[in-house]
Order: C-alpha cells, then sequence, then structure tokens
C-alpha cells in the first residue's frame, strides 16, 4: 500500500499590500525591499479573516481537485503559528466543524515554518497504518497580526494565507518517501513571539504580542539548513541533488534561496519561486507554492521533488518524494 497526494489546494486573501504602500509608513522602498528580500508584494487577510477561515477555504479547493467529499476525510492536521485562538480549541477543529468532516481527528501542530513537512509526515504515517483513510493537511498562517508594523526589518517579509493536500493510500506498492525532522532549542531567540506563560504577564506587558526576528543568525542557519537537509535525504537514498527536479523550500527571502542554491552548485530555475507576490507565509509557504505549480502544470507525475523548511525553534524538515506518492 502506497501514500499518495490526492489533491491541492490554497488560498491568498484578496488584499494584497506593495513595497510601494509599506514605504509611506516606513523609512524604505520598494527597491531597498526587494534587494533584500525579492518581496515586491504580500496578501494580508481582510477584517473578517482569520487562520481557520483561510485554512478552510485551501481545504476545500484541495478536497475539489481530489475529488473526495468532506464526510471521507478521517484526520485534519493544520500547521501554524498563528491560531485563531491562544491555546485552545485548535485552528483544525474550527476547519473541520467549516468544512463538515464529521467524525475526523483534528489537530494543529506548531513547528513555526518548517510546520507543514513535520505535518505532512504525521499524516503519511497515519495514513499506512488506516488503510482506505483520507487524511488533509493545512498549513496556513494570518502573520500579518503578529508582526510589529513598525520594525522594518521583519515587517517587510511577512504575508497570509494558506494551502492544502489531500492524503490517501493507493493500491499497489509506490516509491516511497524519506524524511528529515529536526530541531535545536538552543536557537530559541533567534526567533519568537512575545506572550505565553514563560513570563508572567504584569499591568500593560504585552498589548499584542509580537514577533521577534533575529535576521542575520536565522539567515545563517537557514541556509546551513535547507542544504543540508537536502543533502542528507540524497544521500539517504543514494542520490545527488543534482537529479532533483524541483525544490519547494519554505518562502522565506529570495536572498537565502539563492545562497542555498550556490551553496549546492544547483540552479536557481530547480527551486520553485513565488515570494516576490506572497512574501514569508511561514507553514503555509510549502503547500501554496505546491498547489501553484500544480495548476501552472509544472509539477509533473514521477518528477523527484524536495520539501523543505526550516524555521523557529530551532527546526527544520524535508521530504524526499516521487511526486505524487509520499
Amino acid at each position: 500500500m502506497s501514500v499518495k497526494v490526492l489533491g491541492t489546494g490554497s488560498y491568498l486573501p484578496p488584499k494584497v499590500v506593495t513595497n510601494d504602500d509599506l514605504s509611506k509608513s516606513l523609512d524604505t522602498s520598494d527597491e531597498w525591499i526587494y534587494s533584500h528580500t525579492g518581496i515586491h508584494s504580500r496578501h494580508i487577510a481582510e477584517e473578517d479573516d482569520c487562520t481557520s477561515s483561510m485554512a478552510a477555504k485551501a481545504g476545500k479547493a484541495a478536497l475539489e481537485a481530489a475529488g473526495v467529499s468532506p464526510e471521507e476525510i478521517g484526520l485534519i492536521i493544520v500547521a501554524t503559528s498563528t491560531p485563531d485562538y491562544a491555546t485552545f480549541p485548535s485552528t483544525a477543529c474550527l476547519v473541520q466543524a467549516t468544512l463538515g468532516c464529521k467524525g475526523s481527528g483534528a489537530y494543529d501542530l506548531q513547528a513555526a515554518c518548517a510546520g507543514f513537512v513535520y505535518a505532512i509526515e504525521q499524516a503519511r504515517c497515519w495514513a499506512k497504518v488506516n488503510k482506505g483513510a483520507k487524511a488533509l493537511v493545512i498549513g496556513a498562517e494570518t502573520l500579518s497580526r503578529v508582526v510589529d508594523w513598525r520594525d522594518r526589518g521583519s515587517c517587510i517579509l511577512f504575508g497570509d494565507g494558506a494551502g492544502a493536500v489531500v492524503l490517501g493510500d493507493t493500491e499497489g506498492d509506490g516509491p516511497e518517501a524519506h524524511t528529515v525532522l529536526w530541531a535545536d532549542g538552543n536557537g530559541a531567540s533567534f526567533i519568537y513571539r512575545d506572550g505565553g506563560t514563560r513570563i508572567k504577564p504584569q499591568p500593560g506587558m504585552f498589548p499584542i504580542p509580537t514577533l521577534v526576528l533575529q535576521g542575520h543568525d536565522v539567515f545563517a542557519f537557514a541556509v546551513r539548513a535547507l542544504a543540508k537537509v537536502t543533502n542528507q535525504l540524497c544521500e539517504k537514498l543514494g542520490t545527488t541533488p543534482a537529479l532533483l527536479d524541483r525544490v519547494f523550500a519554505h518562502q522565506a527571502n529570495g536572498r537565502i534561496i539563492d545562497a542555498v542554491a550556490r551553496r549546492m552548485k544547483l540552479p536557481l530555475e530547480k527551486f520553485y519561486l513565488n515570494l516576490e507576490t506572497t512574501g514569508n507565509t511561514s507553514a503555509a509557504s510549502i503547500p501554496i507554492a505546491l498547489d501553484e505549480a500544480v495548476r501552472k502544470g509544472e509539477l509533473k507525475d514521477g518528477m523527484n521533488i524536495v520539501l523543505c523548511g526550516f524555521g523557529a525553534g530551532l527546526t527544520y524538515a524535508g521530504t524526499y518524494m516521487k511526486w505524487p506518492y509520499l
């Protein structure tokens, strides 16, 4: 029995904020932002949108693409760092109710920008041992509500959106994916969000918990991590990165991906890029890119691809798959 991606979907809110828009309130310009990040614009959630509503829209699109009804879904995993509620209920439970996936399991997974790869591996393992089962895996973020819009070093990077895949088993023995998951909590201070229970809140503290980013440290880690996980996967399978057809890396910063390509001696064209118009959507970036590639006809059956992400924690994760098999 094999597990495969049955369908993909994504959702980007219609509101677009360009670099020129940001330059009206920040000491910056389109030229500066693009030269440092590779980003020209990003999508921002409307007032009536949130992580669960965007996740549900992406999930619905994936279900339709897969030809799967909501009642057939046995598990929903939402990878997110920006849930609707600070702790509970899970965003996945809200998505389950919206889509009508009655009786399914549902939970959130938090591994920051590497979260979607963590989630898809959990769903793959679950589907392998549950014959006929189907899972909905979603990466969704509303980062616009946790960034400090006065901080030029971080707010220019992020956007909102959601991407989703439906997984299910299939008859026969297709190629099996290989995954590497990794974390190092010693780098927790590189990227974090204020709030939580670590520090007892005092009057006036954390009125709006915001994201804190140590940009230079993250850049150096990201380049090492993405190259390392891709090489680890290739070594595990007795192949080389040169034989990859496509790399779907977390869309954090264009300079990071360019540096990874140079480090691995791969042409930049092997890396799927869409952050120019989406920005960094954290756990949503890889599934959004996958869905975009599928809809453009750029992702063909039998292609050797790697999904790889890195993020707060510190974490990184990668999956080597022969599309669409997991």
